[in-house]
C-alpha cells in the first residue's frame, strides 16, 4: 500500500474529488482533463486510489498528475499491485482516508464531469451540511437506461426521501455524490465486502438512519456511461431485495398498523413471503386491476408454519385501503398505472410507499 503526494501547502484543501480506479484506461483521459476544467475557485485535490489496474491506468494518471499540479489541484495517488482488486467500497475508503479536503465529491472513473459540477454541488452542501448533495446526469448512451434516468433526473425534493425503497437504490446516485468530510465519517465507511456488496445502497440506508437529508442540484452535472463492465451490474438482484425489505420493515412499517400490498401478481406475493411474522400479519389485503387475480378472491400463503394458512383478501384497488406498498413499476404501463393512483388523492408517505 502506498500513496504519494507532496502535502498540503499552508491550509487543507476545500474539496477532494474521491477517485478509485480499476482498469479505467479507455475513460481516464475525459475523466482527468473534466477534473482540469473545473470552475471552482476554491483549493481542490484529487484523490485516486488505483486498485490492482492491470491496463495502462497507471500511466495515464501520472501523466495526468503534472497536468493537474501545474493547474494548482494537489494530487494524491495510492494504490496496490496484488493479483486483484479489493473492490469498490474499499478503494473510496483509501481514497478518502488519504485525502484532507473539508467537502468529499466522488467521482467514478469512467464518467465525466461538468465544468460548474464542484463549484455548484459545495454551494449547496455549504447550506446543507448533513445531507448527500446529487445533480441531475446525463445518460451515455443516451436511450442505455430510460426509466432509471427519468427517475433519477425528475424525483421531487420529498421523493427523494420516500422513494428510497425502490430497486433503483439511492435516490441521489452515488457517481453525483457530494458531502462533508465530516458527515461522511459520522455515518461510517463503505462496506468493504467487494464484488456483489452494494456498498453505496449501504452508506445511503446508514445516511438515513442517522437523520440525513438528500438533495439534488437541478443541472446536468455529470455525464453518466452505462457499459457492461460497471461493477454495480455485478450485485445481485436479491441481495439488493433483502436490503431493502430489512430496510422497509425498519423505517416505514412500524409507523403502520395495517396495509395493503398493490399487486397481487408475483412481485406483490414475493414481497409478502420476504417480510417477517410480524410484518406479513399487518398486511390485511392485496389489490389490482386484474379481473382473474381479483375473482379468486384471495391469496393463500402455501409455505406458511401457521395453522390455518393465511388467507389474504385480493380486491379492486378502488376497494382496498391505505397504506399501500406499490409493487408495480412505474413507467411501465403507458401511465394506466400512474392515473389510477392518481385518482385516489393520497399523499407519498403517509398514504403509500414505492417498493418497485
Amino acid at each position: 500500500m502506498h500513496a504519494r503526494g507532496d502535502p498540503a501547502p499552508g491550509p487543507r484543501p476545500r474539496v477532494s474529488i474521491i477517485l478509485p480506479v480499476h482498469n479505467a484506461e479507455p475513460w481516464l483521459d475525459e475523466c482527468l482533463n473534466s477534473v482540469l476544467q473545473q470552475d471552482f475557485e476554491g483549493t481542490m485535490e484529487l484523490s485516486i486510489f488505483n486498485d490492482a489496474s492491470k491496463d495502462k491506468s497507471g500511466t495515464i494518471i501520472e501523466k495526468w498528475k503534472v497536468k493537474l499540479e501545474d493547474s494548482g489541484i494537489l494530487v494524491v495517488i495510492g494504490g496496490h499491485d496484488s493479483p486483484s482488486p479489493r473492490g469498490v467500497g474499499y478503494s473510496k475508503n483509501q481514497a478518502i482516508a488519504q485525502s484532507s479536503g473539508d467537502y468529499l465529491c466522488f467521482l467514478d472513473a469512467d464518467d465525466v464531469m461538468m465544468s460548474q459540477r464542484v463549484r455548484l454541488q459545495h454551494e449547496a452542501a455549504v447550506q446543507h451540511p448533513t445531507s448527500i448533495i446529487g445533480c441531475q446526469v446525463r445518460r451515455d448512451p443516451p436511450d442505455s437506461t430510460g426509466r432509471y434516468t427519468r427517475w433519477v433526473n425528475q424525483l421531487t425534493p420529498d421523493q427523494l426521501l420516500t422513494q428510497v425503497f425502490t430497486s433503483h437504490g439511492p435516490t441521489v446516485i452515488m457517481p453525483t455524490w457530494f458531502c462533508s468530510r465530516a458527515w461522511l465519517s459520522h455515518v461510517g465507511p463503505f462496506d468493504e465486502g467487494g464484488q456483489g456488496v452494494p456498498e453505496d445502497l449501504l452508506l445511503f440506508y446508514q445516511h438515513l438512519r442517522k437523520g440525513g437529508g438528500a438533495v439534488r442540484v437541478d443541472q446536468t452535472l455529470l455525464l453518466y456511461r452505462y457499459h457492461p463492465q460497471a461493477a454495480t451490474r455485478s450485485v445481485l438482484e436479491a441481495t439488493i431485495w433483502t436490503h431493502r425489505v430489512r430496510f422497509l420493515e425498519e423505517r416505514a412499517l412500524p409507523h403502520w398498523a395495517a396495509f395493503t400490498i398493490w399487486n397481487a401478481g408475483k412481485q406483490g406475493r414475493r414481497l409478502y413471503r420476504s417480510l417477517s411474522a410480524a410484518s406479513r400479519r399487518k398486511v390485511v389485503a392485496f389489490c389490482d386491476v386484474d379481473q382473474n387475480k381479483i375473482q379468486k378472491g384471495f391469496y393463500c400463503y402455501e409455505d406458511s408454519q401457521e395453522r390455518p394458512k393465511p388467507r389474504v383478501p385480493v380486491l379492486h384497488f378502488r376497494a382496498a385501503r391505505p397504506p399501500f406498498v406499490i409493487c408495480v413499476k412505474l413507467d411501465l404501463t403507458g401511465g394506466a398505472f400512474e392515473d389510477n393512483l392518481r385518482s385516489l388523492h393520497l399523499q407519498e408517505g403517509r398514504d403509500f410507499l414505492l417498493f418497485s
